[in-house]
């Protein structure tokens, strides 16, 4: 069953550590996911990536709260989705957003399970949070800071060439955009980001001068180990075909995280869109194993 809504209530979960008042948060919108029938299992908060939005992972979202029995949140990230647009877009101002949106839903000490950016932000949380969180599963990406790659900055351009045409059809719209991005799944995903405005045009719904300016920090990742660690079950799952995670990341990752296990899918970086079944298979055996 599928619910959507917004972070609007005040409220603080007993004990939990307030970020300091400089890191403006904002209320995410969000999608709720629930089991047909009793909700038993530890609810689930699954960040989304870089250009991504709450309703990318629908399909496994529904079936991670129908076979754990629990309520599965899918927020819009700041700057991302049906969510406020902010100047400010680093993993410190996502995790205290992610932080606030869990004690505004009274959300008890969920697993948190996050994609690319959103594996990041999730491992911020969990870092700055620890009592927070109870699981942790990161997707194909890594607490060592590492260049995004050329083609996040080309994505960017291209969604901004796209803005500036102001097509009046998806066709123009994905004709523009494959000169950046030649791949039709991408192509796809990047275009989600566009609705028709009252003209009839085709518009981009982020802002995409903010996240091009911030795509430095979305590269960085600076919780430190000797005064960030979280000793709760981590899975880090990464894409065989992906070089987002290298092994050179695995020293840190057991020094943030000790309790860490990895386990490699085949697929690219789009673990979750290339291959469902694998992440959903090493999602729901981690899940059961570290209960």
């Amino acid at each position: 069953m599928l619910r959507t809504g917004s972070t609007r209530i005040s409220s603080v979960l007993p004990g939990l550590r307030l970020y300091s008042t400089h890191i403006e948060t904002v209320p995410l919108a969000y999608d709720l996911w629930e089991p047909r029938g009793e909700t038993m299992g530890a609810p689930i908060v699954f960040l989304h990536g870089l250009f991504g939005t709450k309703t990318n992972n629908r399909s496994v979202s529904r079936v991670l709260a129908r076979e754990l029995n629990c309520k599965v949140y899918c927020p819009d990230m700041r700057n991302h989705g049906e969510s406020p647009h902010v100047k400010v877009h680093t993993y410190d101002a996502m995790a205290a957003d992610v932080t606030r949106f869990i004690a505004d839903l009274d959300i008890h000490r969920p697993i948190l399970i996050g994609h690319s950016m959103g594996a990041r932000a999730a491992m911020a949380v969990a870092l700055k949070e620890p009592n927070l969180v109870s699981k942790l599963v990161p997707v194909d990406n890594s607490p060592l800071s590492t260049a995004l790659g050329s083609e996040f900055p080309r994505y960017v351009q291209g969604m901004q060439a796209v803005d500036r045409a102001r097509p009046h059809s998806q066709k123009e719209a994905a004709e523009i955009m494959a000169k950046y991005a030649p791949e039709l799944p991408i192509q796809q995903f990047l275009l989600a980001n566009f609705k028709k405005n009252d003209d009839g045009e085709y518009a981009s719904q982020i802002p995409l001068d903010i996240l091009g300016k911030s795509l430095g920090y979305v590269s960085e990742f600076d919780y430190l180990p000797g005064k960030y660690r979280y000793s709760g079950p981590t899975l880090l799952i990464r894409g065989t075909k992906s070089r987002f995670v290298p092994d050179e990341a695995l020293p840190l990752m057991g020094d943030l995280f000790p309790r860490f296990t990895v386990v490699d899918i085949e697929a690219g970086h789009w673990v979750i869109s290339e291959n469902p079944k694998g992440f959903l298979d090493a999602t729901l055996r981690f899940l059961d194993d570290s209960d």
